[in-house]
């Protein structure tokens, strides 16, 4: 499986991640209909980020009297830096008779950006995937401003410079071929920005709500900085699935695409690393925790892996036991997230009154890839649906077939038939 891995440990943000996807092998022809689209040129050079040699991408606005312009648009950056203490940002303003785009062009509402999209003679697949990702952007907005999708107004993610940067990522994405797209934790950064509706501290309202429709998750520091984007996590968002490591990679191609910020001990890049991948079960951090109870009633235990999950446990065992004095009694064992364990305590405390909750130091587990199908099986001239698990490693390699009993059971009431025999012909028709 060709896969593409991120490593976020500096964020991402929208000209980190063009500049990646170029140095990992994207073709820069591919953002031909952009600048054909919008009044926009982008500018690709080579910077050096504390050592690590990166590809800086800005995108500029051209003269309105300046028709052409080169093929390549390859410029050595010049630094006009404010200084920020032991950091710096780039705002260089003047590339060859060319403006730096961001902040300009007009501020469009959802619907607006729609229609340009549309406009701009993607590939078909490219223009799914664009807008998509501006409908996420919409909704985080909507969510922020509690203002509904069709009537959101983007701010800074509506301007010339945000819209080349998506469908910029959505052009190289597609020109490298890849059948799936990973990302380590996120880092956001820390400290506050400045936004169009005042200071807000990082991570910005926009990041988070893409963030609560992401895969991924989001990790502080180690600066005070924005290192992470609305535009950078919403790309993300929609192409990236989460990893807590680098999975195991046969490497063929590599780069870095580098930020604006300039931080004086460490590398503000982010690395984009492409290659094949193989197949195993992919690799989970978790924490476990566990009770004892003498006095739980079956109905309160019953209802235990409902409640746990609803507060983030992945998984729940309740295991009879004998404690002091022959009592009966029983553990029960959650596994769930390190993030998530002192949530999950407390809600473990609270439903059965327990004392103590004990964390083991297990530090992960081996899962693996999941995805349901549904299958229509014929029956006596009727139809009925019944959905099918099935688990593969990261390579896609499925390794169990198995269809869903309460579906199956609903289907062998209707019809008469076993149980056994739904699950069969069921399981059947997707291994076939």
């Amino acid at each position: 499986m060709r896969t593409l891995a991120f490593d976020g440990r500096m964020g991402a943000a929208g000209d980190m991640l063009l500049g990646a996807l170029l140095a990992a092998g994207a073709d820069r022809s591919v953002l031909d209909p952009v600048e054909e689209a919008l009044d926009v040129a982008y500018a690709v050079s080579t910077v050096d980020r504390n050592g690590v040699s990166a590809t800086r991408v800005e995108v500029l606005l051209r003269d309105a009297d300046d028709g052409a312009h080169d093929d390549d648009h390859v410029h050595h950056e010049t630094d006009h830096e404010h200084s920020h203490g032991d950091e710096s940002h780039d705002h260089s303003h003047d590339h060859d008779g060319h403006t730096h785009a961001e902040g300009h062009g007009p501020q469009r509402t959802y619907a607006e950006v729609v229609e340009l999209v549309e406009d701009m003679d993607l590939p078909d697949a490219v223009e799914v995937d664009a807008l998509a990702i501006f409908e996420l952007l919409g909704e985080a907005e909507a969510a922020v401003h509690g203002t509904d999708l069709e009537d959101t107004h983007f701010h800074e993610v509506g301007a010339d410079d945000a819209i080349a940067d998506i469908v910029g990522a959505a052009l190289l994405l597609d020109d490298l071929g890849v059948d799936r797209v990973v990302t380590t934790p996120l880092a956001t950064g820390g400290g506050t920005v400045e936004m169009s509706h005042g200071t807000y501290p990082v991570p910005t309202p926009a990041v988070v709500e893409v963030a609560e429709r992401a895969d991924w998750s989001l990790r502080g520091g180690p600066v005070d900085a924005e290192l992470l984007t609305p535009t950078g996590a919403a790309v993300l968002a929609h192409y990236a699935e989460g990893v807590d490591h680098l999975p195991p990679l046969r490497v063929e191609d590599s780069g870095y695409g580098a930020g604006g910020w300039t931080f004086a001990d460490r590398p503000n890049v982010l690395r984009a690393m492409v290659g094949e991948g193989e197949g195993q079960l992919r690799r989970e951090d978790i924490v476990v925790l566990e009770t004892n109870l003498d006095d739980a009633s079956p109905e309160l235990l019953g209802d235990l892996q409902r409640s746990l999950t609803a507060v983030g446990a992945r998984d729940v065992s309740v295991v009879p036991t004998t404690m002091k004095k022959a009592r009966p009694g029983h553990i029960v064992k959650v596994i769930c997230k390190s993030e998530d364990a002192e949530r999950v305590a407390r809600r473990l405390a609270e439903e059965t009154g327990t004392l103590g909750v004990r964390e083991h130091g297990v530090t992960h587990r081996w899962v693996a890839e999941r995805e349901f199908e549904t299958v229509a099986l014929a029956i006596d001239g009727d139809r009925y649906e019944v959905t099918v698990k099935l688990a593969s490693d990261t390579g896609g390699d499925v390794y169990d077939v198995s269809a869903e009993y309460d579906d199956a059971a609903a289907v062998a009431e209707e019809t008469g038939l076993p149980v056994r025999e739904i699950l069969r012909r069921a399981e059947r028709m997707v291994q076939e």
